[in-house]
């Protein structure tokens, strides 16, 4: 009788601007194991926050271990998604603004100190072949991706493959210009779609109404008063509680990201986008709006062949789709 194959699992890495999420999956991409996350702590600078992916990789190995009484060596190796642009070959981050990072060597920073074989892609490329593989994007063939956080990062699939582009800079949708004039950016742009609908774009719009305006609102009295303590999760909060201000925020983002959707779908012509990241709290009061504004500004044809939808895997999408790039660049095939 032939022995029964020993299980085999990889390392997703999902590093954000914010909060870095690492998991465990089998090679198969059936099982989801050992989720841990800790705050990125940009503060600690490049070699700081590989430390602490290390740190928190070595965890869910042991985790894991103990879960499927695993040996160190059925694990395969370790997808990285971080924010870019990258160079993939070399495995450097060139620049992350969020972070504050210029070519910094994060694939071989982290494969060497676990002795294991590591690759390197865009945190939002992850997420959206994340979403493809496992999650709402399942079944498309062209699939534009929208992750909205500390920034606001995109991933393309197209005719049924991860889109990197000449030099893996394909997919920067956060930094395409919406506002010739408009708002600057931490990529030094102005205009980026970031600096209107990321996270603290979000809350720094929200701010500026509270100051500019006498207008009554709940967010000063969920903040005591601090107004520097008002995030997106507070505006959503408010919109969702019927603040005007709130909702006012909720409805410009949807604005702002449905033109940001239609200039794609215009030239992609996707079939699905799905937009993923903590923004899709907000619900119906975002994607109401949005969904019009794509309807006002895309050629109709291109709007009824997509369909516009929230992520669904909410959190784990980038360490999802991390496992992905890993089996595509290590194995050949998802």
């Amino acid at each position: 009788m032939a022995a029964k194959k020993r299980q085999q699992y990889i390392i997703g890495v999902d590093l954000g601007g914010t909060n870095i999420v690492v998991g465990a999956m089998s090679a198969d991409g059936e099982q989801h194991l050992a989720v841990r996350s800790a705050p990125t702590s940009a503060e600690l600078g490049a070699e700081g926050v590989a430390d602490r992916i290390v740190g928190l990789i070595e965890e869910v190995i042991l985790d894991t271990m103990e879960i499927k009484r695993a040996s160190r060596k059925d694990f395969l190796g370790v997808g990285i998604g971080a924010p870019g642009p990258l160079d993939r070959e070399n495995g450097l981050v060139i620049v992350a603004p969020n972070l504050g990072w210029r070519n910094f060597p994060l694939r071989d920073r982290i494969g060497e100190r676990l002795d294991l074989p590591a690759t390197l892609d865009n945190d939002a490329n992850c997420a959206t072949v994340g979403e493809w593989w496992q999650g709402a994007a399942r079944g498309g063939t062209n699939v534009i991706g929208m992750t909205i956080g500390t920034g606001i990062g995109g991933g393309l699939i197209l005719d049924g493959k991860l889109f990197h582009g000449s030099s893996d800079v394909a997919g920067e949708i956060g930094h395409t210009t919406i506002d010739l004039n408009g708002r600057h950016c931490k990529c030094g742009n102005y205009g980026c779609l970031e600096a209107y609908a990321s996270g603290p774009a979000i809350a720094t719009r929200a701010r500026e109404v509270l100051v500019r305006e006498e207008t009554a609102s709940l967010l000063p009295s969920m903040v005591g008063g601090k107004l520097d303590s008002i995030t997106a999760e507070t505006v959503y909060k408010a919109a969702q509680q019927g603040d005007a201000v709130a909702n006012e925020i909720v409805r410009d983002t949807a604005r702002y990201l449905g033109a940001g959707i239609a200039n794609l779908l215009n030239i992609i012509n996707a079939d699905v986008v799905v937009v993923a990241g903590g923004v899709t709290q907000a619900g119906d009061a975002l994607f109401t709006p949005l969904n019009a504004e794509v309807r006002r500004r895309a050629f109709r044809r291109a709007v009824d062949s997509t369909r516009i939808v929230p992520g669904e895997l909410p959190g784990t999408a980038g360490v999802v789709g991390a496992v992905a790039t890993f089996k595509m660049q290590h194995l050949g095939a998802l």
